[in-house]
C-alpha cells in the first residue's frame, strides 16, 4: 500500500512538473507537439544541471578598453541589461539598438551611475525584427562610426504565439536571426576595420541549448503548415549556430581580424519566459534558474576574453566549449543555411555592407 502511495505521489509530481514546465500555457493538442515538449523538458533538466556543474568556470575577467566601441541589439532588460553594465565597466562607447530608446537608458541608469561611469551610452531605435529598421539603425552606426569592435546581436524573442512581422516572416526566424543577419552583413566592413592583428573585432550571437533539437524546415521556414512556439525558437537558434560556424568560414578565408562566436547564456530567470507555463512557478525559476547578471558573464566572455583570441566559429556555454547541433559541424549544412538566407534577402555579396 505504502509503496502504491508512493508512485502515486510520483507520477503526479512528475505531471506537475511537465505541466508548470511547458513552453506554452496551452495544452499539447498532437504527438508533435507532446514529443517536442518532451525533448525540452530533457534539455531544460541538462541545461540546469550543466549550469551548476559549469558554475565556477562561469566567470568573466572585465578589463579598461576605452578605445573599444560596442554594438548591442537588446539591453533594456535581462541578460542584455547585465551585459550592457559590463560592457561600460570596461568603459566602452556602447551603442544600444532598442525599440524604446527613452525607457533603455533608464533601465540602464537603474544599474548603472551614468554620471559617474567613463563608458558612454547610446541610445538608439531599432526594432530587429523589422529589415527596414534594421537597415536604418545600421546606417546610423556607419554615419558616426568608421570602425566598431563589438557586435552583440542579443535581442529576440521566446515562446511567441504565431505572428507575422511586416516583412512576411515568422517572428521568432525573423528576430532571432534574419534581422540580425541582415545587420551583420551591414557592419561587416566596420568590424573589419576594428580589428588588427592580436585583437580580433568579435561578433557574438545569443543563442541557446535548444538548438540541439532545431530543425531548419526550408520547405515552410514560416511554419505556416503546423506551427508550435517551441519548434519555432530552435529553428531560430539552430540558424543562428549554422551561421555563426559559416561566417567565420568566409572571414578566415579573406585573413579577416574578425571572429564570430555563439553562446549559449544558460536557463536563465528573464522575461523571456512570458510565454510559458513556468510563468505560474516563479519561485521555481528563482531557486534553480541564472540570474541575469550570470547569463550575461559568458556573452561579455566571448566579446572580450583574451583566451579564445582566433577561436571563431566556436559555440559557448558556462565559460567554456559546450555541445551543439551535429549539423553545424557539417559544413555543407552550414553553407545551405546561410545560402537560404542571403537569397531570401537578396544579398548576392555577403559583408560588402549593401543592401
Amino acid at each position: 500500500m505504502f509503496f502504491a502511495i508512493f508512485w502515486l505521489l510520483f507520477i503526479a509530481l512528475l505531471l506537475a512538473a511537465f505541466l508548470f514546465s511547458k513552453t506554452t500555457k496551452e495544452f499539447p493538442k498532437s504527438w508533435f507537439e507532446w514529443k517536442t515538449e518532451f525533448r525540452y523538458q530533457y534539455l531544460g533538466i541538462i541545461g540546469l544541471i550543466h549550469d551548476a556543474q559549469y558554475a565556477a568556470r562561469d566567470r568573466v575577467a572585465l578589463y579598461k578598453q576605452p578605445d573599444r566601441i560596442a554594438v548591442i541589439t537588446g539591453g533594456n532588460r535581462g541578460i542584455g541589461l547585465r551585459i550592457v553594465e559590463k560592457l561600460l565597466a570596461c568603459d566602452m562607447t556602447v551603442i544600444m539598438g532598442v525599440r524604446d530608446p527613452r525607457s533603455a537608458e533608464a533601465a540602464v541608469a537603474g544599474v548603472v551611475d551614468l554620471s559617474e561611469t567613463k563608458g558612454k551610452l547610446i541610445c538608439e531605435q531599432l526594432d530587429v525584427g523589422d529589415l527596414k529598421s534594421v537597415q536604418a539603425f545600421a546606417q546610423l552606426i556607419k554615419d558616426k562610426y568608421q570602425k566598431i569592435d563589438l557586435l552583440l546581436n542579443n535581442a529576440g524573442i521566446m515562446f511567441a504565439p504565431f505572428k507575422l512581422t511586416a516583412d512576411g516572416y515568422e517572428s521568432h526566424f525573423a528576430t532571432n536571426f534574419l534581422g540580425h543577419f541582415l545587420l551583420t552583413h551591414l557592419l561587416l566592413p566596420q568590424l573589419r576595420a576594428g580589428g588588427k592583428a592580436g585583437r580580433n573585432s568579435r561578433i557574438v550571437n545569443v543563442s541557446s541549448c535548444v538548438n540541439l533539437i532545431g530543425r531548419i524546415n526550408y520547405k515552410d521556414i514560416n511554419g505556416t503548415k503546423h506551427y508550435y512556439p517551441g519548434t519555432a525558437y530552435s529553428q531560430s537558434k539552430l540558424a543562428q549556430i549554422l551561421y555563426t560556424r559559416h561566417l567565420q568560414t568566409l572571414l578566415d578565408a579573406e585573413n579577416a581580424h574578425v571572429q564570430v562566436n555563439v553562446v549559449h547564456p544558460g536557463i536563465v530567470d528573464t522575461d523571456l519566459f512570458e510565454h510559458s507555463a513556468t510563468t505560474s512557478v516563479p519561485l521555481f525559476k528563482k531557486l534553480f534558474f541564472k540570474t541575469p547578471e550570470r547569463g550575461s558573464r559568458t556573452v561579455v566572455f566571448a566579446a572580450i576574453d583574451p583566451s579564445i583570441e582566433g577561436q571563431g566559429g566556436t559555440y559557448l556555454s558556462n565559460g567554456g566549449k559546450g555541445p551543439f547541433h551535429s549539423d553545424a559541424k557539417k559544413p555543407a549544412k552550414c553553407e545551405q543555411l546561410f545560402q537560404f538566407s542571403c537569397d531570401l534577402l537578396k544579398i548576392k555579396q555577403y559583408g560588402n555592407g549593401v543592401y
